[in-house]
C-alpha cells in the first residue's frame, strides 16, 4: 500500500494540542489507537520513545518524522499532526516542529517503512507544499492535498 494510501481524516490532527515532545508522541498514538490501526498504544508509545531516545526524529525546517518498527502494528501506520505554532522537538535546526508524520510498522517490513519515509522526504522537500499543509484547517483538507501530490 503506497504511504498517500494511508492518509485517512480519522488519522490526521489538527491543531496538535500537546506542548511538549513526549506529549506529541502520546497524542498521535492516541489518535491512531482510536482509529484502530494499534494492536497496543503502550507498545507503539514506548518503540517511539525507544527510537526517540536513540536521536531526535525532528528534522529541519518544521519537520518532524518520529518513527519505529514494532509489533504495535500488523501493517505500516501513519498519523499526522499540525502544530502551527510550532512544538520544541529537539530538531536538527534548533526550531520548533509544526508537521509531524509518524510512522510505525511492523517488524518484517523495513522495506515499506524506508520507501514510507523517502515518500515523506519528498514530498517535504516542497516549501509550497508544506506551506499549505500548516495552513490546512481539517484533516479532509490534508487528506485532499496529499491525494493531489
Amino acid at each position: 500500500m503506497a504511504f498517500i494510501d494511508l492518509i485517512e481524516p480519522s488519522v490526521v490532527q489538527i491543531p496538535v494540542r500537546s506542548k511538549t515532545k513526549s506529549e506529541v508522541l502520546r497524542e498521535l498514538v492516541d489518535l491512531l489507537d482510536k482509529a484502530g490501526k494499534l494492536i497496543s498504544a503502550d507498545k507503539a508509545l514506548s518503540a517511539l520513545l525507544d527510537r526517540e531516545a536513540k536521536g531526535s526524529t525532528g528534522l529541519e525546517e518544521g519537520i518532524a518524522v518520529p518513527h519505529a518498527k514494532c509489533d504495535a502494528v500488523d501493517q505500516l501506520t501513519v498519523a499526522i499532526g499540525i502544530a502551527p505554532d510550532g512544538i520544541d522537538f529537539q530538531a536538527m535546526d534548533g526550531k520548533p516542529s509544526n508537521l509531524f508524520f509518524l510512522l510505525l510498522a511492523p517488524p518484517d517490513q523495513a522495506g515499506q517503512h524506508i520507501e514510507a519515509l523517502s515518500e515523506i522526504a519528498k514530498l517535504t522537500r516542497s516549501k509550497s507544499f508544506c506551506r499549505l499543509l500548516l495552513a490546512s484547517q481539517s484533516p479532509e483538507e490534508v487528506v485532499e492535498l496529499f491525494q493531489e501530490e
